[in-house]
């Protein structure tokens, strides 16, 4: 089993060291998983447990004050399960892989998704914030009101661009976050692929916002040929569908690194964003990015 995670992709971190440490872990608990599919369940359920990366716990705030989860799952026989906008739900990927298994649908969403993650005896009180996010929600200037208030807000707020987590805000309402601190991994087993990605979300997105990850082929992708994870500007990520992007140049004969490198550049290109994506083929991984820094890990057991 070959496995190989990523943390995001961003600014470069303050803590890099044990921010590496927790990706390592990961890498190193989906290698010595049973499938490709455990492999990557269990390599992110160890990021979705750790508040230095913005996925289950240390996720982001919405403008409602609520923290939602989304994830996806594939397996490379094109096997999809996704959940979105879950609140107190940690081990999103969890969630994603029982709808793989356990519903003839791709992605469900909101309470009923919770409901769902529930019946699987998934917990769904988990407490997701840290010190951080409390004290940085604490100090944005989210004004009140209804959803049409909080929409014009958000509008002026942050625009069509995704906020820079390292970034200084000029305004106080747009503290810096975790926007791009997105996990995932893929994991190969000779022919047999599968790639998973998990969010904590946009900070301080509208109320409901649903990014890439949940999204199949935008957030994650895999086929017969290989697998991808994306993270970075999410709904840019999802415009140029960048893991499907990445997976087909795996098809038509580029290995894990070009492939890796052609989907940044493109998306680049076409946005503008920053993002950074992982991929495996059967002959090994390629991780690319066009932000300031993406940490990932690999091991092969």
């Amino acid at each position: 089993m070959q496995v190989i995670v990523h943390g995001g992709a961003g600014g470069v971190p303050d803590d890099p060291d044990p921010r590496q440490a927790v990706l390592d872990e990961a890498a190193g608990r989906g290698a010595s998983a049973a499938t490709p599919l455990d492999a990557v369940e269990s390599a992110v359920r160890v990021l979705e447990s750790s508040p230095r990366f913005n996925a289950g716990v240390g996720s982001c705030a919405q403008s409602d004050g609520i923290l939602r989860t989304d994830a996806g799952v594939m397996t490379d026989d094109r096997s999809v399960g996704a959940a979105s906008s879950m609140p107190g739900v940690e081990a999103a990927v969890s969630v994603a892989r029982s709808v793989l298994e356990e519903t003839p649908h791709i992605l469900l969403s909101g309470v009923h998704a919770v409901d769902f993650a529930a019946a699987q005896d998934i917990d769904c009180e988990v407490d997701l914030w840290t010190d951080s996010t409390r004290e940085r929600f604490a100090d944005a200037d989210v004004p009140e009101g209804d959803m049409a208030a909080q929409a014009r807000w958000v509008q002026e707020t942050f625009g069509g661009a995704t906020a820079d987590p390292d970034a200084e805000q000029e305004d106080a309402g747009a503290p810096a976050g975790k926007d791009h601190d997105t996990v995932g991994a893929v994991a190969r087993d000779g022919e047999n692929f599968a790639a998973a990605t998990s969010t904590g979300g946009r900070w301080l997105a509208l109320a409901g916002r649903v990014g890439d990850v949940p999204q199949v082929g935008s957030g994650f992708y895999c086929s017969p040929a290989g697998g991808a994870s994306a993270t970075g500007a999410g709904e840019d990520i999802a415009r140029v569908t960048l893991s499907r992007r990445a997976v087909r140049y795996l098809e038509d004969g580029m290995d894990a690194q070009a492939a890796a490198d052609r989907a940044i550049d493109e998306l680049g290109e076409l946005t503008g964003s920053s993002a950074g994506i992982i991929v495996a083929d059967s002959d090994g991984t390629g991780a690319a990015f066009n932000s300031d820094g993406m940490q990932t890990a690999v091991v092969r057991n």
